[in-house]
C-alpha cells in the first residue's frame, strides 16, 4: 500500500500541516442555540433545553461525576471553575464538524459563547488557557489546527495542566515510564527507528526491542484515512514525531492511532 523512503517524511511534514488546515473550522454545520445551565467537569455542559454537549475536539482534566475508584485528574477542579466561568449562564450556539451525536445522546459540538457582538471559541479558549489537551476522533477532526496551535503556546509557556508532572510529555526512549501510564491518554515524543507494514498493520517502532519498547500501531481503518489524507506513515521512519493517545501494554507499551491527526511531525530527520 505505501513506499517507505527516509526522504519522503519531509513530504509527510508538508502534507500533514496542508492537511490539518484543510480540516480548519471553516465548513462547521450549525447546531442548536441555548444557554447554559450546568457545567458538569471542563469539556461538558448542560444546555437550558436539557441537550449535554461534550466539547469535541478537546479533553479536560476528569472528575469521578459518580464512577466508583475513579480518581480526580490534577487541575480538574481548576478547568470546571475556567468553563464556569467562560459559558455558566451565558447564550452559546453550536457548530458540528463530524458525528454529532455520541452514544451517550450527547452533543459532539464545537461551542462558542456569544459576548456582544464577538463570540469567543469556548474550546480554543480551554486548550489556551493550558487547561485542555487536543482530543480527537477518526469521526469529528475538524478545527485541529487552530487547537494544536493554542495547546503548543500554552505548554511552551508552563500554563495550567502543562506545569503538572501528570500531564508531562512522555519519552518513547523510556518505554518503562509509558508502560507505568498504561489506561492514561499521553503525548509520547521520539523518533521512529523504523515504520514497517505486516499484515495489513503499520508500526512505528521507537526501540530495536519491539517487545519492550514503545510502539504505535496503525490498523488497516486507519490506514484509509492516511491515504485519503495523502499521508504515508512509512514516509515516518527517521522522523520525529509526537503521537497522541490511550497507551496499553500489548508486547510492550503502544498507542493505538485510528487517524492521522494523532501523530504530529516535529523533525524529519
Amino acid at each position: 500500500m505505501f513506499k517507505s523512503t527516509l526522504a519522503g517524511a519531509a513530504m509527510f511534514a508538508a502534507v500533514s500541516s496542508i492537511a490539518m488546515g484543510a480540516l480548519g473550522c471553516d465548513t462547521l454545520q450549525p447546531g442548536p442555540t441555548g444557554v447554559v445551565m450546568q457545567v458538569t467537569d471542563g469539556d461538558t455542559v448542560v444546555l437550558q433545553s436539557g441537550l449535554v454537549v461534550r466539547l469535541v475536539g478537546t479533553q479536560a482534566p476528569k472528575l469521578p461525576l459518580g464512577r466508583d475508584n475513579f480518581e480526580t485528574w490534577p487541575k480538574a477542579e481548576a478547568a470546571r471553575a475556567a468553563l464556569e466561568q467562560l459559558a455558566l449562564n451565558k447564550p452559546v450556539r453550536l457548530a458540528y464538524g463530524g458525528q454529532s451525536i455520541d452514544r451517550y445522546q450527547r452533543a459532539l459540538a464545537q461551542m462558542f459563547v456569544t459576548a456582544g457582538d464577538d463570540e469567543i471559541w469556548v474550546q480554543q479558549a480551554m486548550v489556551a488557557q493550558g487547561l485542555a489537551r487536543v482530543y480527537s476522533f477518526p469521526d469529528n477532526r475538524q478545527c485541529l489546527d487552530e487547537l494544536y496551535r493554542a495547546e503548543g503556546q500554552a505548554r511552551a509557556a508552563g500554563l495550567g495542566i502543562w506545569a503538572d508532572p501528570y500531564y508531562s510529555l512522555r519519552a518513547a526512549e523510556r518505554p518503562g515510564e509509558i508502560l507505568a501510564r498504561v489506561g492514561h491518554y499521553e503525548l509520547v515524543e521520539g523518533r521512529v527507528l523504523v515504520a514497517d507494514e505486516a499484515s495489513g498493520r503499520v508500526y512505528l517502532n521507537f526501540g530495536r526491542s519491539w517487545k519492550d519498547d514503545f510502539t504505535a500501531v496503525i490498523d488497516a481503518s486507519a490506514l484509509k484515512l492516511f491515504a485519503e489524507a495523502k499521508r504515508d506513515p512509512l514516509l515516518l521512519e527517521g522522523a520525529l514525531v509526537r503521537i497522541r493517545g490511550w497507551v496499553d501494554d500489548r508486547d510492550g507499551p503502544r498507542i493505538a492511532v485510528t487517524h492521522p491527526e494523532q501523530i504530529e511531525v516535529l523533525a524529519t530527520r
